[in-house]
């Protein structure tokens, strides 16, 4: 079946990435670094964020328009670079599209599993993502002997959407959230929100030298050239010059969208439009 699907997608078509807002940036940074000749259609449901708060039903069937609209880019792979996405609907995703879908949260559980030292990983995440457990579930099926904590830390999202990266008050609420995590002596703490890179150097400095910090997003990147890789599908060619590479589409704000996009992203964001999800 793989090889069927491989045969019928170019590889020169690209990638399609989707995100409940602005955090999914974090992983379509990695792919342009790790990935420089690849093609991306970015969208960010904006108007419906946050995914955290949604019901599983709702976030499966918000997931589902967003890769039926992807699909109408004739994309080659979809990274679903959300985590509660990944949690929620990702299995659903892959059982109803022919096409290679790839989440976050797998990605992140493996680099863990084989970098913990202690068998003591935390995770940081939003408050679905923790509830779902779906990092120990997916951490316990590559090394049973690991014990996994999580911790719910809502108030980095608003923090590193104000840009708030490297401020005081981001050191004092990280301070707050993660001294439970410092006194249990993990030595892995996974980014289980793909804002939570913007405050990487934040987290580094709070937790110490001793921790491993591992962001699922670029391991995301990892994971995706190694699958095009296997499939034949990486992209050799460098884009002509004049080529639109990279396209960001939004479900609302894309003005409001394209300002913070540019501020992480340095790789010229011209426009972001605004499309209606719902018609799909």
């Amino acid at each position: 079946m793989n090889q069927e699907i491989s045969s019928r997608l170019q590889a020169d078509a690209p990638i399609g990435v989707f995100d409940s807002g602005v955090g999914g940036l974090t992983v379509a940074r990695e792919i342009m670094r790790q990935l420089p000749n690849e093609k991306i259609i970015y969208f960010g449901d904006t108007a419906r964020v946050p995914y955290g708060s949604k019901s599983q039903e709702t976030v499966t069937r918000y997931s589902r328009q967003i890769v039926r609209f992807l699909q109408t880019f004739q994309v080659k792979t979809i990274v679903v670079a959300c985590n509660t996405a990944s949690a929620y609907a990702l299995d659903a995703l892959e059982q109803e599209f022919d096409i290679p879908i790839i989440g976050v949260v797998k990605p992140g559980a493996k680099t863990a599993a084989e970098v913990t030292r202690n068998g003591r990983i935390g995770v940081i995440a939003t408050e679905a993502t923790i509830g779902s457990r779906i990092y120990s579930q997916y951490i316990k099926e590559l090394n049973k002997d690991v014990t996994i904590y999580g911790k719910a830390c809502p108030l980095f999202v608003p923090l590193a959407e104000e840009g708030l990266w490297q401020d005081p008050v981001t050191d004092e609420i990280a301070k707050r959230y993660l001294t439970e995590l410092i006194d249990i002596d993990i030595d892995t703490l996974i980014l289980g929100c793909t804002h939570y890179p913007l405050i990487r150097s934040t987290l580094g400095k709070i937790m110490g030298d001793k921790v491993s910090l591992v962001n699922p997003a670029y391991e995301t990147a990892i994971e995706l050239k190694q699958m095009l890789e296997e499939r034949g599908l990486l992209n050799q060619e460098t884009p002509r010059l004049g080529t639109n590479q990279y396209q960001f589409y939004v479900s609302d704000g894309a003005e409001k969208f394209k300002r913070f996009a540019n501020s992480i992203i340095k790789y010229g964001i011209l426009s972001a439009k605004t499309i209606n999800i719902e018609e799909y």
